[in-house]
């Protein structure tokens, strides 16, 4: 009787033992798989301050207005002038579609309803 717990027992801790050595790997993998993605973010990262650094390069103002002034003839872009600009009171808003509601609900304030509405 006391072998067959021995040897219960050895196989218990060798079965252990593989399923340790098996999870350490995985833990790696995964460790390592944690790194790259963590390289690919600083390289985004440092890409994306990079675009930046070139977007803001190419849209200087003073660059722009000489993009501009070189190619007018082709664009026919003009300067924005105060005068362009309209005020709030000028703006014509779309007038609001007059909307007739068949079956109209009441609610209360806390989402039920009301008395009048459930008669």
């Amino acid at each position: 009787m006391r072998s067959i717990f021995y040897v219960l027992s050895a196989l218990a801790v060798m079965g252990l033992a593989f399923w340790a050595y098996s999870e350490n790997y995985a833990t790696r993998e995964a460790l390592g798989e944690v790194d790259d993605l963590r390289a690919q973010i600083a390289q985004g990262r440092e890409s994306l301050s990079v675009l930046r650094a070139e977007y803001a390069y190419l849209s200087r103002p003073e660059r722009l207005q000489t993009l501009a002034d070189m190619n007018f003839d082709r664009l026919g872009l003009l300067p924005l002038l105060p005068e362009q600009f309209a005020t709030i009171d000028q703006i014509a808003y779309p007038a609001a579609a007059d909307t007739i509601l068949l079956d109209p609900i009441e609610v209360s304030s806390d989402g039920m309803l009301t008395e009048e509405a459930t008669e």
